[in-house]
């Protein structure tokens, strides 16, 4: 006696109800060698960000060059205006940010006197401005 004997005489079967199950087991294996949808469409969740914010900031203290840190390390660009702050002291957070960009793999970049851009790997920044003009020329000049 062979095992498909033993099979079906221990759950009783006839030969129909055997082929079925048998025609059942088979195509439940293909469904797993080859599943019925293929996601076509498969994203990466290090692709899947949430939307990108600047964080304008106009610092009055030094002390206030750690949150600005904060931003950049929750991966949030940062346009620091430095023009309310007197001038050592803007020094020392434009060297604070300096290297908290630098161990984060970001960049600084002027855009105006006394007003940077502070963006952290995740930003991209393309253009660069080649001149500032003197306060004193801004004010005389035409749009």
């Amino acid at each position: 006696m062979g095992i498909k004997s033993k099979f079906k005489a221990f759950f009783l079967l006839d030969d129909d109800d055997y082929q079925l199950a048998e025609e059942t087991d088979t195509a439940e294996q293909e469904e797993i060698k080859q599943p019925k949808s293929v996601k076509k469409n498969v994203v990466s969740l290090q692709s899947v960000q949430k939307a990108s914010k600047v964080i304008l900031f106009e610092p009055r203290v030094f002390a206030e060059a750690q949150e600005i840190a904060d931003h950049l390390k929750n991966r949030k660009a940062v346009i620091v205006n430095l023009q309310r702050i007197q001038h050592d002291q803007a020094k020392r957070i434009v060297d604070f940010l300096s290297g908290t960009v630098y161990a984060i793999s970001g960049e600084i970049q002027q855009l105006g006197p006394k007003i940077f851009l502070c963006t952290p790997d995740n930003v991209e920044v393309s253009g660069n401005i080649s001149q500032f003009l003197p306060e004193s020329d801004i004010d005389n000049s035409r749009w």
